[in-house]
């Protein structure tokens, strides 16, 4: 079996990701015979040669192909560096502990995976400990000299701890929020009564330890809905697959809106991605199971992960770009994915997969996007990036879109992570530290400059700006909407 490189697991575009190339399993791969024990969620097999013949690779003991993903940490502590640069490590940044660094949790990892016993002792305190901060930014696989990605490491951990115990209503909430929303419409309005009376903030706050001084994202009045197909006469353009994300749908559809007004004025055909004509729950949106996969529900976000593949067959048979709008999402089908063990589509549809910004930079420079926007002069903007969109080098391409806009005066905060991080700053016990993180960088740079609009491409990342500044963050999609009609 052909395997990907795990250190470099960005898969190749025309901004030149991953220049070391990948391959994904063509299957999912058999189980592990090294495991010890240890019946892994995820698929490790991508590190099944790693330190192959190195007596200094220090793998642990036990946890097969997963203790050798944990022993690609070499004790380089970068992820310890004293100065702001980069995103790595956000906790380490903010508590100076190295325990809360990735160095920290590698640590505390292979002590488990070292200890004796019949299992591995996922419940240790100690691995709790360390994993308690991590907030899934991605910068170590970017930015460690060896690539360790501690956010699917943790993944593994919750996905054990989750199988052993469940999860906590807490965290389920969280994993199916979108979910339930879909289903009972109506937990919208107690959502927005949650919101507006201090009592029932404080009572979530003590019952379900979600945060009473954190605003609680509210439903937009009605979800997106996909525009009626282009007419017959547009079938000669383009084709553009639009993967409308669950946060984009329920809480922000004009993001969607605005990306299909644009895309169809510079010259597209897009077709919303729409669940399969044989797809066994038709009436449900599709989802890329983001949330689940960051809560440990991996069969779950497998499940969904199936569900999308198999509406994007027509689109990866043909070779049609399929664009994103969020990028914790869209950058799961270009990473996570080949972790879920789904087959060889994963590669294709890795190398088809663009966020908006990324499908716009990448067609200007090809001469295909054929559109002129009207000049917004002397308008500064301030652009934060989402920590994915970071890991992943899409701030280059987002800044190329952007600069299509005549007469910008256009900035890129140098932060690292936000510290909303999904549903970080949602809890009880991290809302201060998220707050914190963002009072490193971001929060100041925001009030040095009052009248700047702000793009900010990530949900959570919009929340935290709209908490913490009190100003409202766009998605580029609709800045280029608006700069569209003048």
């Amino acid at each position: 079996m052909q395997e990907r490189n795990p250190t470099q697991d960005f898969s190749a575009d025309a901004f030149g990701f991953n220049p070391g190339g990948n391959a994904a399993p063509a299957t999912p791969s058999a189980p592990d015979p090294a495991a010890d024990g240890m019946r892994a969620a995820l698929d490790w097999s991508a590190y099944a040669s790693y330190g192959q013949g190195d007596a200094y690779a220090g793998i642990p003991a036990r946890g097969g192909h997963y203790a050798r993903a944990v022993a690609v940490c070499i004790g380089n502590r970068q992820c310890q560096r004293a100065e702001r640069k980069g995103v790595m490590c956000p906790s380490f940044r903010l508590t100076g502990e190295a325990l809360h660094s990735t160095r920290g949790r590698v640590e505390a990892l292979k002590a488990v995976l070292n200890a004796d016993g019949t299992e591995i002792d996922f419940d240790s305190p100690e691995l709790a400990a360390a994993m308690e901060l991590c907030v899934g930014c991605k910068g170590c696989k970017r930015e460690c000299p060896n690539g360790v990605d501690m956010a699917l490491l943790r993944t593994e951990y919750l996905a054990q701890r989750a199988r052993q115990h469940g999860l906590a209503p807490r965290e389920r909430a969280f994993a199916h929020s979108t979910r339930w929303l879909e289903r009972w419409p109506w937990l919208g309005a107690l959502i927005r009564l949650r919101n507006r009376l201090p009592l029932a903030a404080r009572l979530g706050e003590r019952w379900l330890g979600l945060a009473a001084a954190r605003r609680l994202p509210e439903p937009a009045p009605r979800s997106f809905t996909a525009p009626p197909p282009a007419p017959s006469a547009a079938t000669d353009r383009p084709r553009v697959a639009l993967l409308v994300d669950s946060f984009t749908r329920h809480f922000e559809p004009g993001n969607a809106s605005a990306a299909i007004e644009v895309l169809n004025a510079a010259g597209y055909a897009v077709e919303v991605i729409a669940p399969a004509a044989e797809d066994a729950t038709p009436q449900r949106a599709l989802c890329c199971g983001r949330s689940l996969l960051s809560n440990g529900l991996v069969e779950e976000a497998r499940a969904e992960a199936r569900r999308l593949l198999a509406a994007l067959a027509p689109a990866i048979a043909a070779g049609t770009p399929v664009v994103g709008l969020e990028p914790s999402c869209l950058y799961l089908l270009k990473d996570e994915y080949y972790s879920l063990g789904l087959g060889a589509e994963v590669d294709k549809l890795a190398k088809l997969a663009f966020l908006f910004e990324d499908f716009v930079a990448r067609e200007h420079a090809a001469g295909r996007f054929q559109l002129a926007f009207g000049p917004l002069s002397g308008e500064k903007v301030l652009v934060h990036g989402h920590c994915h969109q970071k890991a992943y080098g899409g701030m280059k391409p987002l800044k190329k879109a952007l600069a299509l806009i005549p007469g910008l005066d256009l900035e890129v905060i140098e932060a690292g992570c936000c510290g909303m991080a999904g549903s970080f700053g949602h809890e009880a016990e991290h809302h201060a530290l998220s707050l914190q993180m963002a009072e490193a960088d971001l929060l100041p740079a925001l009030r040095a400059a009052p009248q700047a609009t702000v793009v900010a491409d990530g949900f959570s990342c919009r929340q935290q700006i709209h908490d913490g500044a009190g100003r409202q963050a766009v998605h580029a999609a609709v800045l280029m909407r608006r700069a569209m009609k003048l």
